[in-house]
């Protein structure tokens, strides 16, 4: 059935990929030097854009002055994932200037834990609720309850869209758009390869959310008929550190130097992928050459900026977006809308991060006091 697959996909010449493991194993014939021509210089253009760091700031400059005596709480899916440990610590930071209380509840990762949470959110009867990075269907009843409470729930990473939500009810949702982060990180791989490469795609399948990202980036190396789609392989998070490294030294025993470039939906795929690179005797730098499509941690940054098994991050910008959920939060008390505001996609590499280990824009801070008044 495995071969079978991966030969309708050579004649149909698409990279709808098999399931884990999948690969194309016949060249596809090229045009011009670059392997596609065209979609190589749409994608250096827009890498190039997306590797600036002097971006101005271009979210909301006006809106309500702080509104007085308000208390959050943030209920985290896991405190140990480092992009829900950034948002916190932005909203943290943000809620010291505006004047707010935050308390922050960590849900252990865990259904049952992250249900207590937000049982004892709920039960605070606090003024705003932040669901920190899991999907609020699966505390519908603590969620239910605090909207019959009018209590305001805004989420990071909670539902696929950025914006407002009305099942679930989120006043809105923070995040960056999985369409963007999903093409730019496959615009990097045909950039980065000249447009010519053997590409493996990380992913878990059993998360909707990313396995939608993990297709669109399949989908968008497809526009290149020069790359080719070696593997796309399905590894859930909870089991990555046990099974990233065998998985990581089997694909290298099949493709060898055919595998040129990674895309995973997550940048802790690398970090259990480096002892099996290592051990194989592979370059830091590569090949193949690594980026991770989301969050941006710091062990990322440093494996980046090390040049340790990962070349680039499509990183959030957590901390902005911690202060865009206060300001959300204030926008909610005030009874003001949404911004609907959504941070454009960045690349990080060592070239540009300067030694950095998060994404911070430039900008945001000096906004949202001046909207507070603060």
């Amino acid at each position: 059935m495995l071969l079978a697959c991966c030969a309708l996909l050579a004649a149909a010449s698409v990279l709808a990929g098999c399931e884990r493991g999948s690969s194309r194993g016949t060249e596809e014939s090229a045009t011009g030097p670059s392997g596609c021509p065209a979609a190589h210089s749409r994608a250096r253009a827009a890498v190039t854009r997306a590797q600036a760091t002097d971006v101005p700031w271009s979210g909301p400059t006006t809106g309500p002055r702080a509104v007085t005596g308000k208390t959050l709480v943030y209920v985290a899916q896991t405190m140990t994932n480092p992009g829900v440990a950034g948002a916190a610590d932005g909203v943290e930071e943000a809620a010291r200037v505006i004047g707010w209380n935050v308390r922050v509840i960590d849900g252990g990762g865990t259904p049952a834990g992250i249900q207590a949470a937000m049982s004892e959110a709920v039960a605070l009867r606090p003024s705003g609720i932040v669901i920190g990075g899991f999907d609020p269907n699966a505390t519908s009843r603590q969620v239910t309850r605090a909207d019959e409470q009018g209590i305001p729930l805004i989420g990071w990473h909670a539902v696929a869209a950025p914006g407002p939500s009305g099942r679930p009810p989120l006043f809105t949702n923070v995040t960056t758009r999985v369409e963007e982060v999903a093409r730019i990180s496959a615009q990097w791989v045909i950039a980065d390869s000249g447009g010519r490469a053997g590409a493996v795609v990380i992913t878990d399948a059993s998360i909707p959310f990313a396995r939608n990202k993990s297709e669109l980036i399949r989908d968008e190396l497809a526009t290149c008929r020069g790359v080719r789609l070696l593997a796309y392989e399905n590894i859930p998070i909870p089991d990555a550190s046990t099974r990233t490294p065998p998985e990581i030294s089997s694909l290298l025993a099949r493709f060898g130097s055919a595998w040129t470039h990674s895309v995973a939906i997550n940048d802790l795929y690398f970090a259990d992928a480096a002892p099996a690179f290592r051990a194989a005797g592979a370059k830091g730098a590569g090949p193949p050459r690594n980026i991770g499509a989301g969050d941006g941690d710091p062990s990322a940054f440093q494996r980046i900026n090390s040049e340790q098994y990962q070349a680039a991050t499509v990183p959030e910008p957590l901390s902005q977006q911690g202060w865009q959920i206060v300001d959300e939060f204030n926008r909610a008390f005030s009874g003001d809308p949404a911004t609907g505001y959504t941070a454009p996609v960045h690349i990080a590499t060592a070239a540009n991060s300067e030694g950095a280990t998060a994404w911070d824009p430039s900008g945001y801070r000096e906004a949202y006091r001046a909207i507070w008044g603060r």
